[in-house]
């Protein structure tokens, strides 16, 4: 299993786009293959931080994935407002293993 974590610097005036967009990917990446965890906004300290984390089976079905993601209406349309919309200044994916579990059991 690999989980990614997709790190955001965002605009802070524009936290409700961010959050629109969050929602959007709530519904689209479920439906594309992706085991979405969640998509986090600022809330306190950092206004600019924001996450999103979902898991897939292997990095081959991770890209089966994004192609889905790709052809699928509301990702499209998600994409293109975040285009129009500009709110997302940096985007950086990062991809890791589960090394434990929460009472430090190897999984």
């Amino acid at each position: 299993m690999l989980t990614c974590i997709i790190r955001y610097q965002i605009d802070p005036t524009k936290k409700a786009q961010f959050q629109q967009y969050a929602r959007n990917w709530g519904q689209a990446i479920p439906r594309c293959g992706a085991d979405l965890v969640g998509y986090y906004a600022p809330h306190e300290g950092s206004s600019t931080l924001a996450y999103g984390i979902y898991n897939t089976p292997s990095l081959a079905e991770y890209e089966a994935y994004r192609e889905r993601l790709a052809a699928d209406p509301l990702g499209r349309d998600n994409y293109e407002f975040a285009q129009s919309e500009k709110f997302l200044l940096r985007e950086d994916r990062t991809f890791l293993t589960l090394a434990s579990s929460p009472h430090g059991e190897p999984r």
